[in-house]
């Protein structure tokens, strides 16, 4: 709606100051003549708003001009109070700061929208961390909130998994980001983007260096791009097995991340076959936790490497013990 659209633009100027009419109209997906016309719009309303041409050019308030209005809808208001468990505020230090904050919003919202704002905060709950997920390393993210927000380059002592000892590296951050409860460190290394793992870092120190981002480019490319090759990346290890219908929803839930095409069920057998996807043949072990109830059918390396695994239990668990 135009009215919802010229309102945006105001509380935008009000935040940002000036801002492009280009930019205006990516935000509000309109075409930049639609924009030039709300600012119309909004100065016959009385609104100080006005527009400068050039390369240095926008469009701004006059100094000093500022609405109380919020402008905020039910549904907008509940949005606001519908928060992410604690866990990732508190990690970052912004536990307090978020019900103060919230405080202040439910103080500033219009009084027919409060009721419905404070229901949807106490009846609905976002928890990101995943069922049974064992306790976490905790993260020490103070260094790297500090680099993050003051657009410097760190140095980083970083343990990969599997290390022994921890590497050191430096890099140019584009901001933090919170993963089914785990935090990463999104920043570029010598120009090539990377991923480290919060909980992994032994060490960060923020230098006197400005970060040297790639011109352009956001957080959110970044940790897209990453995203795309943890989950698109192609299996070197293509594995057939067959599961018991009565552990099938089990298996769904612990592995349908590693599902590779759709399971073959003729809805009369008792077995249900899946095809997987694996980087490696080490990687099928956890298929074991479901005993005879799961069966690898191929191939045969990954049959070998999981009877050979079982064997060493079953040898464990013969002897007498210590």
């Amino acid at each position: 709606m135009k009215s919802d659209r010229l309102l945006s633009i105001l509380l935008l100027l009000q935040t940002r100051g000036r801002v492009s009419a280009p930019e205006l109209a990516e935000r509000l997906e309109v075409s930049v003549r639609t924009v030039y016309r709300d600012v119309e719009a909004l100065s016959a309303s009385g609104v100080p708003v006005y527009a400068e041409r050039g390369r240095h050019g926008g469009i701004a308030l006059l100094p000093g001009f500022r609405t109380d209005v919020t402008g905020l809808t039910e549904d907008e208001s509940r949005a606001l109070f519908i928060v992410a468990a604690r866990g990732a505020h508190d990690a970052l230090g912004l536990g307090a700061a978020l019900g103060s904050a919230l405080r202040k919003v439910m103080a500033a919202l219009p009084a027919p929208h409060r009721p419905a704002a404070e229901l949807a905060g106490r009846r609905i709950l976002v928890d990101a961390a995943r069922w049974r997920g064992g306790p976490q390393a905790p993260a020490d993210l103070g260094a790297l909130q500090e680099a993050v927000f003051s657009d410097r380059r760190v140095r980083l002592r970083y343990r990969h998994s599997g290390a022994a000892e921890p590497s050191t590296y430096t890099v140019d951050p584009y901001g933090l980001v919170a993963k089914a409860g785990i935090w990463y460190l999104v920043a570029d290394r010598r120009g090539s983007p990377r991923l480290f793992r919060a909980e992994r870092v032994r060490a960060a120190t923020v230098t006197d260096d400005p970060v040297r981002r790639r011109p352009g480019v956001e957080l959110s490319d970044v940790w897209e791009a990453l995203r795309r090759e943890v989950e698109e990346r192609p299996d070197a290890l293509h594995v057939t097995a067959r599961v018991r219908r009565d552990r099938y929803d089990l298996f769904l839930r612990l592995h349908a991340a590693s599902l590779t095409a759709p399971p073959e069920d003729d809805g009369t057998s008792d077995w249900i076959t899946v095809h997987l996807g694996y980087g490696a043949v080490g990687e099928t072990r956890p298929l074991l936790a479901f005993g005879n109830r799961l069966e690898v059918l191929s191939p045969p390396e990954a049959r070998a490497h999981l009877a050979e695994a079982a064997a060493s239990i079953t040898a464990l668990y013969a002897s007498d013990g210590v």
